[in-house]
């Protein structure tokens, strides 16, 4: 029996060829289908906002718990879905694997694995070995399924550009098919990315309200995602209503 999500994958993979999508990121069914009713290709899910949801800080999910979370919102839509599967839920490139496996089965079309271990980027040769043993497992599985391979530095505090292309440049030799260093906002970096892994395309997290999807389409950048932003915004206005109904005893704001 062919696998039911194939026809996702193929087209996910498509959109990977040419031109520049919106990845934008629900945590839950309702935000999947919403997002798809307002017209977007391919939806990714967000560990943060996974983790806000379940009344936890980002991170401090468990595999079992995210396998489920992806099963849902891959059942919730007909888009394909990209997970944010962290650091691949194992420290051995068998566990990364082992991890990889079940994401495929939930009905993932892609998903990224991240260098950084919880309180460190991993040395370059285990990060890319890690990333070979998730590679080995997409191949394996018989599913095309798109391999998004991250670099954290920057978005831990490691703002430099030189290591960034170092690691970018490993991982895409090490079988990503994605390459993706979230929180780089300049313009003149993000391009420089662009040209190191070329044809390879590039994923972009819009960081900052000068980051718009057309400037970063005209640097070659080939998807952008928005990561937890869109469960930050659903909690603000949360909080800000909140408020409204403690001090004031209403929910909508004044006029």
């Amino acid at each position: 029996m062919p696998d039911p999500y194939s026809t996702r994958r193929a087209a996910f993979r498509a959109l990977h060829a040419e031109g520049c999508f919106v990845l934008p990121n629900p945590w839950d069914a309702g935000g999947a289908r919403r997002l798809e009713r307002r017209g977007f290709k391919a939806l990714a899910s967000t560990s943060a906002g996974m983790a806000w949801a379940m009344g936890r800080d980002d991170g401090q999910v468990t595999r079992d718990e995210v396998i489920a979370h992806l099963r849902t919102l891959c059942s919730a839509t007909e888009l394909p879905v990209n997970a944010d599967f962290e650091n691949g839920f194992g420290e051995t490139p068998a566990e990364v694997a082992e991890s990889v496996t079940l994401a495929i089965q939930a009905g993932v079309a892609g998903l990224s694995i991240e260098d950084w271990s919880g309180s460190e980027l991993y040395p370059l040769e285990v990060a890319v070995d890690r990333l070979k043993a998730a590679r080995a497992a997409i191949d394996a599985s018989g599913q095309d399924v798109i391999l998004v391979a991250r670099t954290e530095g920057y978005l831990r505090g490691c703002r430099d550009l030189q290591p960034t292309l170092e690691r970018l440049g490993a991982y895409a030799a090490a079988g990503a098919d994605c390459l993706y260093a979230p929180a780089v906002s300049d313009p003149a970096e993000i391009k420089a990315i662009v040209d190191a892994v070329a044809p390879k395309p590039v994923n972009v997290l819009l960081w900052g309200p000068e980051m718009t999807v057309e400037s970063l389409a005209k640097l070659g950048v080939r998807r952008v995602s928005t990561g937890g932003a869109l469960a930050a915004a659903a909690w603000a206005g949360f909080d800000a209503a909140a408020q409204r109904l403690a001090e004031q005893g209403r929910i909508s704001p004044d006029a």
